[in-house]
């Protein structure tokens, strides 16, 4: 007999429980994708009963689902919200853990369970409690699966990312440890793979004889508010470059692995990262353009002589023979003109246009934008003859593809399908830590290079713009131009 599955989060108090955590698994109980009697267990210091903590999760759903336009079920949450629980404990004291296993002897018994447990806590907190969760034999696989799902960021750098490996490692085997990156579980994100895989219009253009470059943008309207104090210890690169925008590029460069499995699909997105080039600090200042938007340093716990980027933009090349000589420009930042992400692969021009073009034009080239956020879509811009006019004159056009269009209903949260996944033992979209370490081992000297003495103070830009003018320039200097923020 199937044994019960628990799904255990620790520092359910924490905004992240109750703005996507329950919310994505109140989403699977509704379509019936959750095991049958799945409990959920929240874990955390702050005193609250069973009821108090149903009662605080539900003022936050009804909130979320008035603020989206979408109507609230009391009768489907008060079903569900029948197998949520909660316990009070500090996990992080000795016997900490004590509270959380009376709790499992009571609703598992002897027989055990099946576990998912998710680390909603502060980084810093990860090997203490990972170590806890091992110590108290909660990591063995006692009546089914024990997982355990981790939050980004994983280490501020290589060697504490090594560090966080080897700790996690001392009781957790690598097939248990699920490090979950949001960004992978967009439903646009995973489409890359189907549009390169699915159809045969594609793949064979997808290589250096028929691609100019490669732009991966993911642009961010708010600033960091009171964020400030947190955010000045990461900056943009490590925020959003380190596993966000290279996990996309792994999926843009990667080759097609024999099935789709995990281990196969992450093996593909291995030699990707294997496969870029890591540049000295010196090489990196050449690589990379960095701005503060105006009034950065007037945040609130932010140092006002600080030389933290909220954005950057980087160039990177995959030294393979796919994509020889082929620059991926990658950028992203805070402040921006608006809340938008999208891949755009620009193809060369045609080897030889017949056509005359009028003085002073130039062609645009074909290219191919996937828009992963927030107008979801798929969008090819190619040249067509303007209708009723004398001789032959270009015009450009789009042809899209909108996922609200083709598709009914709206796009699942991308935690939704993440939880499900480790529910099921998927991991294909989470990161293994050869992956994480690789990822660190080519930022670490591009981070250095707006850290160290020699570092330039980066530019100021406007707020609600297009970024600074230095990231212009690094892709003028290669005669190239940027894709507008929309």
């Amino acid at each position: 007999m199937t044994q019960a599955l628990t799904v255990v989060i620790f520092g359910a108090s924490g905004d992240l429980t109750a703005r996507k955590l329950v919310p994505a698994l109140y989403q699977l109980h509704l379509k019936n994708r959750l095991p049958e009697g799945t409990r959920i267990l929240g874990v955390s210091r702050t005193p609250m009963t069973d009821d108090s903590f149903r009662d605080a999760l539900a003022g936050k759903g009804r909130e979320g689902a008035e603020k989206s336009g979408e109507g609230w079920d009391a009768d489907a949450w008060t079903k569900f919200a029948a197998n949520v629980h909660y316990v009070s404990a500090d996990v992080t004291k000795p016997r900490g853990m004590a509270p959380v296993k009376t709790w499992f002897d009571e609703y598992e018994g002897t027989a055990g369970g099946r576990r998912l447990y998710y680390m909603s806590i502060t980084p810093e907190l990860y090997p203490q409690v990972s170590t806890a969760l091992g110590e108290a034999d909660f990591a063995k696989e006692i009546g089914g699966f024990r997982r355990l799902i981790i939050e980004k960021p994983f280490g501020h750098d290589l060697k504490t990312a090594q560090s966080l490996n080897v700790e996690l490692h001392k009781h957790w085997k690598e097939e248990q440890l699920y490090r979950i990156d949001h960004y992978l579980g967009k439903e646009t994100v995973q489409n890359i793979l189907v549009f390169r895989y699915a159809n045969t219009l594609f793949e064979p253009l997808w290589n250096y004889q028929y691609i100019d470059h490669v732009q991966i943008t993911a642009a961010e309207a708010v600033a960091v508010g009171k964020r400030g104090a947190y955010y000045n210890t990461s900056g943009v690169l490590r925020d959003m470059f380190q596993s966000h925008i290279l996990q996309v590029m792994t999926l843009v460069a990667m080759e097609s692995p024999g099935r789709y499995t995990a281990d196969l699909l992450r093996n593909e997105k291995c030699k990707v990262l294997d496969s870029v080039t890591v540049p000295t600090i010196e090489q990196a200042r050449k690589q990379i353009a960095t701005g503060q938007y105006a009034g950065y340093r007037t945040e609130q716990g932010v140092p006002s002589d600080t030389k933290t980027p909220t954005f950057a933009a980087v160039k990177l090349e995959v030294q393979n023979a796919r994509w020889k000589g082929v620059p991926f420009y990658l950028r992203s930042g805070k402040g921006l003109k608006s809340r938008y992400s999208e891949v755009m692969i620009q193809f060369r021009c045609p080897p030889h246009l017949m056509f005359p073009l009028p003085k002073d034009e130039i062609l645009q080239c074909n290219r191919m934008t996937i828009v992963l956020q927030p107008d979801e879509g798929i969008q090819l811009n190619f040249q067509t003859k303007v209708p009723d006019t004398e001789g032959v004159r270009l015009q450009p056009r789009d042809l899209s593809f909108d996922y609200s269009e083709a598709y009914e209903g709206k796009i699942p949260e991308a935690y939704e399908r993440l939880l499900l996944d480790a529910i099921q033992g998927d991991a294909s979209l989470f990161m293994r830590s050869d992956e994480i370490e690789r990822a660190w081992e080519i930022m670490d000297p591009i981070i250095a290079a707006t850290e160290d003495d020699q570092a330039a103070v980066p530019e100021e830009y406007a707020l609600g713009g297009e970024g600074p003018a230095c990231s212009a320039k690094l892709l003028a200097d290669d005669g190239r131009t940027w894709s507008r923020l929309r």
